[in-house]
């Protein structure tokens, strides 16, 4: 048995919900509802900083534009493109908070009032920022991901897992920031080319492990990895009442959880995308019969985690940890 780990947050982001009562005669414990923690967005990391290097240290030829984002998810991506152009303030960079249930501050409304740019998540992933946008930052151009990556509200939110995403999102923050401030246009274009350079790594793995394994099977604990996993061609073998259950923020049924561990007990999937920021005994149980079975496991989070420098840092980390479980050389 072979587990893979890569460095993830050591609190969890997730509130335990409990468990009805026939499930609760087998097992403690729940499967935590799907939320974010939040974490301070990190500078570059060296190779993004290299590959910057021309723009990093340049003096930004007018007035630094205000952009708040909602989740950090998509703060260092927008810290990044601003660079000395923009004075970027991410609202959720703790991991206290679900994003969900977060109620704005007199503070955050404070921030969104003398925003010129505002990005969100959308996808119901963050409804208060929208909502704080159109009221106090009307004027301000909203960034949306999943308005730019066409994701209804109600689907899968977790975005930036999506390849497609981080491109859109980085393509409409640059026009953005461009529109606002045509003088600094050329630094944003030279910011947004480098930050293609900074995700070339995280590039090269997609295509390497799409290469090496696009049809490979995979379940998870939580879905926060699917747009990633599509993109990489494996296929979701989690049981489809457990993905109903998780989708919906519910308790899975005894039925869906050993219809789970069967799957796992039988290896009939390559790999377990485990979310390490859900508590409760039952992902844990998954967990456990992953290991037991010798099906490989690889951590995954939801946010950025204390300890990585960046995003593509993270997603370099995750990236590299699930093709060594694949067995794909990098």
């Amino acid at each position: 048995m072979e587990t893979i780990i890569v460095p993830v947050m050591t609190r969890s982001l997730h509130r335990p919900t409990p468990l009805a009562a026939a499930i609760a005669l087998t097992m403690t414990g729940a499967l935590a509802a799907c939320s974010s923690g939040q974490t301070t967005p990190a500078a570059s990391s060296s190779a993004g900083a290299a590959a910057a290097s021309t723009t990093a240290s340049a003096t930004c030829p007018t007035a630094p534009v205000d952009v708040v984002v909602s989740v950090d998810q998509w703060g260092d991506i927008v810290s990044e493109l601003g660079g000395a152009c923009a004075n970027v303030k991410t609202i959720l960079a703790s991991s206290s908070v679900d994003p969900h249930d977060y109620e704005p501050s007199p503070a955050d409304a404070a921030s969104f009032a003398g925003a010129k740019m505002v990005v969100v998540n959308g996808a119901d992933y963050d409804a208060w920022a929208s909502k704080l946008a159109a009221s106090s930052a009307a004027s301000a151009p909203v960034v949306s991901a999943s308005e730019v990556t066409k994701t209804a509200d109600g689907g899968n939110p977790h975005l930036w897992y999506s390849p497609m995403a981080v491109t859109a999102v980085a393509d409409a923050v640059t026009a953005e920031l461009s529109k606002l401030d045509p003088q600094a246009a050329g630094y944003f274009g030279d910011r947004r080319a480098a930050l293609t350079a900074t995700l070339k790594p995280y590039d090269d793995l997609i295509s390497k492990i799409k290469a090496g394994a696009s049809g490979k099977t995979y379940a998870a604990t939580e879905g926060i990895f699917d747009y990633q996993a599509e993109a990489l061609g494996l296929v979701d073998k989690t049981p489809e009442g457990y993905q109903r259950a998780s989708a919906n923020e519910s308790d899975p049924s005894p039925a869906d959880i050993a219809a789970f561990t069967s799957v796992l007990a039988g290896k009939q999937v390559d790999v377990l995308i485990y979310n390490t920021q859900t508590e409760g005994s039952i992902p844990e149980q998954i967990r456990a019969a992953a290991e037991q079975a010798g099906v490989p496991i690889v951590d995954v989070t939801e946010t950025v985690p204390p300890g990585q420098t960046s995003f593509e840092a993270w997603q370099d980390g995750q990236l590299t940890a699930l093709a060594k479980a694949l067995g794909v050389s990098v």
